[in-house]
């Protein structure tokens, strides 16, 4: 099941660059695991959009809480609601 995590960055804008690499370095773990749909930051620096593939409400919250940028205080608030895709466009994918 799927599970899309809207999240609220801090501004520090210094602290979320040099947490990043370690926060792509999680997110690339969950994709290789199969424990990651898709993501990719809003472009307005408001923060991410995280769609995860979890059993369970409480799993998929478990992989946000285990990421660098929760650890060091980059997100601020998020919320994480099941999600259904319907339809895709796999040539819009990023490659």
């Amino acid at each position: 099941m799927k599970f899309a995590a809207v999240i609220e960055y801090t501004q520090d804008k210094e602290k979320i660059e040099r947490i990043r690499p370690l926060h792509r370095q999680y997110l690339r773990g969950l994709l290789e695991a199969g424990n990651m749909f898709a993501t990719g930051p809003f472009m307005d620096d408001y923060g991410a959009l995280i769609v995860y593939e979890a059993d369970s409400f409480e799993k998929a919250e478990e992989f946000l809480r285990g990421d660098p940028f929760h650890a060091n205080g980059v997100f601020v608030q998020w919320t994480i609601r099941p999600w259904k895709v319907v339809m895709g466009n796999p040539a819009l994918m990023p490659t």
